[in-house]
């Protein structure tokens, strides 16, 4: 069976941190495992929320996990959506979302840290797609970059930077 990468498998559990701390430990034998336990409602859809940039080689990571987490959860189960400068932008995936009738999504920022993205332009983004889209159930998620594991995963890779 194939693992997760890091980055991807801490995407993945962000995602339904909640369900993870009800199962078992015998259920968290690999990464590809949990993931794929940890999503059990075909009517959630995890929406990634990266910034964007005017640069398309910037896109390559985001698209990346993307697709690894679309190859571990469905293809339906999992959107990429940028902020600004790119698409789909999130109003695009929620659109994709509800011609599909997935209703409840989750909104996980690809972001270090609240930033005046977090605190004001994101909310924003998300008020007016629930203007939009009345139906749907949004929650918003903690940035990656408040996850402990992200922090001490970046701390190991700068250890092994400066210790190469």
């Amino acid at each position: 069976m194939r693992e997760l990468d890091p980055l991807t498998f801490l995407v993945a559990e962000s995602l339904f941190r909640g369900d993870l701390k009800k199962r078992p430990k015998a259920a968290k034998t690999s990464a590809g495992r949990r993931a794929r336990k940890i999503v059990s409602d075909e009517n959630v859809c995890l929406l990634l929320l990266a910034h964007g940039s005017k640069d398309p080689r910037w896109c390559a990571p985001f698209e990346r996990i993307s697709l690894e987490l679309q190859k571990e959860l469905g293809p339906s189960r999992v959107r990429l959506a940028y902020m600004e400068f790119m698409r789909p932008n999130l109003v695009d995936v929620v659109y994709e979302c509800v011609q599909q009738r997935t209703l409840n999504l989750r909104l996980l920022p690809l972001f270090m840290a609240v930033g005046a993205h977090l605190a004001s332009d994101i909310p924003e983004q998300v008020a007016d797609v629930r203007r939009q889209f009345p139906e749907i159930s949004l929650e918003i998620l903690p940035p990656v970059g408040e996850d402990a594991r992200m922090m001490q995963l970046v701390e190991q890779i700068a250890i092994e930077a400066a210790t190469e």
